[in-house]
Protein backbone atom coordinates (compact mmCIF):
# COMPACT_ATOMS: atom_id res chain seq x y z
CA UNK A 1 0.00 0.00 0.00
CA UNK A 2 1.40 3.39 -0.97
CA UNK A 3 1.61 6.27 1.48
CA UNK A 4 -1.06 8.17 -0.46
CA UNK A 5 -3.52 5.24 -0.44
CA UNK A 6 -2.89 4.65 3.27
CA UNK A 7 -3.57 8.30 3.93
CA UNK A 8 -6.77 8.16 1.85
CA UNK A 9 -7.98 5.08 3.75
CA UNK A 10 -7.17 6.72 7.10
CA UNK A 11 -9.02 9.89 6.06
CA UNK A 12 -12.05 7.87 4.94
CA UNK A 13 -12.00 6.05 8.25
CA UNK A 14 -11.92 9.34 10.13
CA UNK A 15 -14.85 10.58 8.05
CA UNK A 16 -16.91 7.51 8.84
CA UNK A 17 -16.12 7.86 12.55
CA UNK A 18 -17.14 11.51 12.49
CA UNK A 19 -20.40 10.71 10.70
CA UNK A 20 -21.15 7.92 13.18
CA UNK A 21 -20.40 10.19 16.13
CA UNK A 22 -22.71 12.84 14.67
CA UNK A 23 -25.42 10.23 14.10
CA UNK A 24 -25.17 9.05 17.71
CA UNK A 25 -25.33 12.62 19.03
CA UNK A 26 -28.46 13.31 16.94
CA UNK A 27 -30.07 10.07 18.07
CA UNK A 28 -29.26 10.86 21.68
CA UNK A 29 -30.75 14.36 21.34
CA UNK A 30 -33.92 12.88 19.79
CA UNK A 31 -34.28 10.53 22.73
CA UNK A 32 -33.82 13.29 25.28
CA UNK A 33 -36.45 15.38 23.47
CA UNK A 34 -38.73 12.34 23.43
CA UNK A 35 -38.18 11.83 27.18
CA UNK A 36 -39.22 15.43 27.81
CA UNK A 37 -42.36 14.99 25.70
CA UNK A 38 -43.22 11.81 27.62
CA UNK A 39 -42.69 13.62 30.95
CA UNK A 40 -44.94 16.46 29.77
CA UNK A 41 -47.66 13.90 29.01
CA UNK A 42 -47.21 11.29 31.75
CA UNK A 43 -45.49 13.13 34.60
CA UNK A 44 -42.98 11.27 36.77
CA UNK A 45 -44.30 7.84 35.78
CA UNK A 46 -42.06 7.42 32.74
CA UNK A 47 -39.98 4.50 31.54
CA UNK A 48 -37.55 3.60 28.79
CA UNK A 49 -40.36 1.53 27.29
CA UNK A 50 -42.62 4.60 26.99
CA UNK A 51 -39.83 6.55 25.31
CA UNK A 52 -39.13 3.68 22.90
CA UNK A 53 -42.82 3.53 22.02
CA UNK A 54 -42.94 7.30 21.56
CA UNK A 55 -40.10 7.03 19.02
CA UNK A 56 -41.39 3.77 17.50
CA UNK A 57 -38.05 2.12 18.27
CA UNK A 58 -37.11 -1.14 19.99
CA UNK A 59 -36.18 -0.59 23.62
CA UNK A 60 -32.58 -1.92 23.14
CA UNK A 61 -31.92 0.90 20.67
CA UNK A 62 -32.79 3.46 23.34
CA UNK A 63 -30.52 1.71 25.85
CA UNK A 64 -27.71 1.68 23.27
CA UNK A 65 -27.75 5.48 23.01
CA UNK A 66 -28.60 6.67 26.53
CA UNK A 67 -27.77 3.77 28.84
CA UNK A 68 -30.17 3.00 31.66
CA UNK A 69 -33.04 4.90 33.22
CA UNK A 70 -30.80 6.79 35.66
CA UNK A 71 -28.69 8.22 32.82
CA UNK A 72 -31.78 9.09 30.81
CA UNK A 73 -33.31 10.89 33.80
CA UNK A 74 -30.10 12.88 34.34
CA UNK A 75 -29.95 13.90 30.67
CA UNK A 76 -33.63 14.91 30.71
CA UNK A 77 -33.17 16.99 33.88
CA UNK A 78 -30.17 18.77 32.35
CA UNK A 79 -32.19 19.63 29.24
CA UNK A 80 -35.20 20.79 31.28
CA UNK A 81 -32.92 23.01 33.34
CA UNK A 82 -31.53 24.53 30.13
CA UNK A 83 -35.07 25.25 28.91
CA UNK A 84 -36.04 26.89 32.21
CA UNK A 85 -32.92 29.05 32.45
CA UNK A 86 -33.21 30.09 28.80
CA UNK A 87 -36.48 31.81 29.74
CA UNK A 88 -35.66 32.90 33.28
CA UNK A 89 -32.16 34.38 33.07
CA UNK A 90 -33.03 37.02 30.42
CA UNK A 91 -35.88 38.16 32.69
CA UNK A 92 -33.31 39.09 35.35
CA UNK A 93 -31.68 41.71 33.16
CA UNK A 94 -32.26 45.22 34.50
CA UNK A 95 -35.11 47.07 32.87
CA UNK A 96 -37.45 49.72 34.29
CA UNK A 97 -38.07 50.03 38.00
CA UNK A 98 -37.12 47.51 40.67
CA UNK A 99 -40.81 46.63 40.99
CA UNK A 100 -41.03 46.01 37.23
CA UNK A 101 -37.94 43.79 37.30
CA UNK A 102 -39.09 41.70 40.27
CA UNK A 103 -42.62 41.30 38.95
CA UNK A 104 -41.32 40.39 35.46
CA UNK A 105 -38.90 37.73 36.74
CA UNK A 106 -41.52 36.14 39.01
CA UNK A 107 -44.13 36.25 36.24
CA UNK A 108 -41.70 34.51 33.86
CA UNK A 109 -40.95 31.76 36.38
CA UNK A 110 -44.59 31.13 37.29
CA UNK A 111 -45.60 31.27 33.63
CA UNK A 112 -43.06 28.55 32.80
CA UNK A 113 -44.40 26.39 35.65
CA UNK A 114 -47.99 26.89 34.45
CA UNK A 115 -47.04 25.77 30.93
CA UNK A 116 -44.81 22.88 32.06
CA UNK A 117 -46.10 21.61 35.43
CA UNK A 118 -44.77 18.09 34.92
CA UNK A 119 -41.31 19.32 33.90
CA UNK A 120 -41.18 21.50 37.01
CA UNK A 121 -42.24 18.55 39.18
CA UNK A 122 -39.72 16.25 37.51
CA UNK A 123 -36.92 18.75 37.96
CA UNK A 124 -37.68 18.97 41.68
CA UNK A 125 -39.11 15.63 42.77
CA UNK A 126 -37.10 13.21 40.65
CA UNK A 127 -33.65 14.75 41.14
CA UNK A 128 -31.14 13.00 43.43
CA UNK A 129 -30.00 15.09 46.41
CA UNK A 130 -27.30 17.57 45.38
CA UNK A 131 -27.89 17.11 41.65
CA UNK A 132 -26.68 20.10 39.62
CA UNK A 133 -29.49 19.52 37.10
CA UNK A 134 -32.35 20.22 39.50
CA UNK A 135 -34.38 23.09 40.89
CA UNK A 136 -31.50 23.56 43.31
CA UNK A 137 -29.19 23.92 40.30
CA UNK A 138 -31.53 26.52 38.83
CA UNK A 139 -31.52 28.33 42.16
CA UNK A 140 -27.73 28.41 42.26
CA UNK A 141 -27.58 29.81 38.72
CA UNK A 142 -30.20 32.48 39.41
CA UNK A 143 -28.75 33.26 42.84
CA UNK A 144 -25.30 33.74 41.34
CA UNK A 145 -26.62 36.20 38.75
CA UNK A 146 -28.61 38.11 41.38
CA UNK A 147 -25.56 38.19 43.66
CA UNK A 148 -23.51 39.82 40.89
CA UNK A 149 -26.21 42.46 40.35
CA UNK A 150 -26.60 43.13 44.09
CA UNK A 151 -22.81 43.37 44.51
CA UNK A 152 -22.64 46.01 41.75
CA UNK A 153 -25.39 48.00 43.46
CA UNK A 154 -23.73 47.83 46.91
CA UNK A 155 -20.37 48.83 45.44
CA UNK A 156 -22.07 51.83 43.85
CA UNK A 157 -22.89 53.02 47.40
CA UNK A 158 -19.51 52.09 48.87
CA UNK A 159 -20.82 49.04 50.76
CA UNK A 160 -18.95 45.74 51.03
CA UNK A 161 -20.24 43.64 48.09
CA UNK A 162 -19.75 40.47 50.17
CA UNK A 163 -23.16 41.25 51.67
CA UNK A 164 -24.78 40.65 48.29
CA UNK A 165 -24.60 36.87 48.22
CA UNK A 166 -26.69 36.16 51.35
CA UNK A 167 -29.28 38.68 50.15
CA UNK A 168 -29.45 37.09 46.69
CA UNK A 169 -29.85 33.55 47.95
CA UNK A 170 -32.35 34.73 50.55
CA UNK A 171 -34.53 35.95 47.68
CA UNK A 172 -34.12 32.64 45.82
CA UNK A 173 -34.94 30.64 48.96
CA UNK A 174 -38.06 32.72 49.60
CA UNK A 175 -39.36 32.19 46.06
CA UNK A 176 -38.50 28.49 46.01
CA UNK A 177 -40.13 27.85 49.38
CA UNK A 178 -43.38 29.64 48.55
CA UNK A 179 -43.67 28.07 45.09
CA UNK A 180 -42.89 24.55 46.39
CA UNK A 181 -45.56 24.87 49.10
CA UNK A 182 -48.11 26.19 46.61
CA UNK A 183 -47.44 23.52 43.98
CA UNK A 184 -47.55 20.74 46.60
CA UNK A 185 -51.24 21.42 47.25
CA UNK A 186 -53.49 18.89 45.50
CA UNK A 187 -56.05 21.63 44.86
CA UNK A 188 -54.26 25.00 45.12
CA UNK A 189 -56.42 27.63 46.79
CA UNK A 190 -54.51 30.56 45.29
CA UNK A 191 -54.34 31.36 41.59
CA UNK A 192 -51.07 31.99 39.75
CA UNK A 193 -51.87 35.72 39.71
CA UNK A 194 -52.40 35.77 43.47
CA UNK A 195 -49.15 33.91 44.14
CA UNK A 196 -47.35 36.28 41.78
CA UNK A 197 -48.67 39.26 43.74
CA UNK A 198 -47.67 37.78 47.10
CA UNK A 199 -44.21 36.84 45.86
CA UNK A 200 -43.61 40.22 44.25
CA UNK A 201 -44.58 42.07 47.44
CA UNK A 202 -42.53 39.69 49.61
CA UNK A 203 -39.37 40.01 47.50
CA UNK A 204 -39.70 43.82 47.27
CA UNK A 205 -40.18 44.06 51.04
CA UNK A 206 -37.11 41.89 51.61
CA UNK A 207 -35.00 44.04 49.30
CA UNK A 208 -36.25 47.32 50.75
CA UNK A 209 -35.72 46.11 54.31
CA UNK A 210 -32.15 45.03 53.62
CA UNK A 211 -31.46 48.29 51.81
CA UNK A 212 -32.71 50.31 54.79
CA UNK A 213 -30.50 48.36 57.19
CA UNK A 214 -27.47 49.15 54.99
CA UNK A 215 -28.34 52.79 54.43
CA UNK A 216 -28.96 52.30 50.70
CA UNK A 217 -31.62 54.62 49.23
CA UNK A 218 -33.41 51.85 47.38
CA UNK A 219 -37.15 51.54 46.96
CA UNK A 220 -39.45 49.71 44.61
CA UNK A 221 -39.75 52.64 42.20
CA UNK A 222 -35.96 52.98 41.86
CA UNK A 223 -34.68 52.49 38.32
CA UNK A 224 -32.62 49.30 38.23
CA UNK A 225 -30.17 50.84 35.74
CA UNK A 226 -29.43 53.65 38.22
CA UNK A 227 -28.76 51.17 41.01
CA UNK A 228 -26.19 49.38 38.87
CA UNK A 229 -24.15 52.44 37.83
CA UNK A 230 -20.45 51.65 38.12
CA UNK A 231 -18.87 53.10 41.30
CA UNK A 232 -16.62 55.48 39.35
CA UNK A 233 -19.66 56.85 37.48
CA UNK A 234 -21.75 57.39 40.61
CA UNK A 235 -21.96 60.84 42.26
CA UNK A 236 -19.74 61.31 45.34
CA UNK A 237 -21.39 60.80 48.78
CA UNK A 238 -21.52 64.53 49.52
CA UNK A 239 -23.41 65.12 46.26
CA UNK A 240 -25.98 62.47 47.20
CA UNK A 241 -26.58 64.20 50.55
CA UNK A 242 -27.52 67.55 49.03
Amino acid sequence: MTASSAHAEHTAGDGRATRWTGHKARRRAEMIDAAIEVIEEHGLEISVQLIAEHLALPRPVVYRHVGGRAELDALARRRILELLLAELLPALRPDGTLKDAVRGAISTYLGWIDRHPNLHRFLGDAAPQGSVASLGGAGREVGGQLADMFAASLARFGIDPARARPMAFGVVGLVDGMVANWRAEAQPVLSTEQVQGILTESVLSLLEGNARSLGVPLHRESLVADLLVAPEAAPPPEARLR
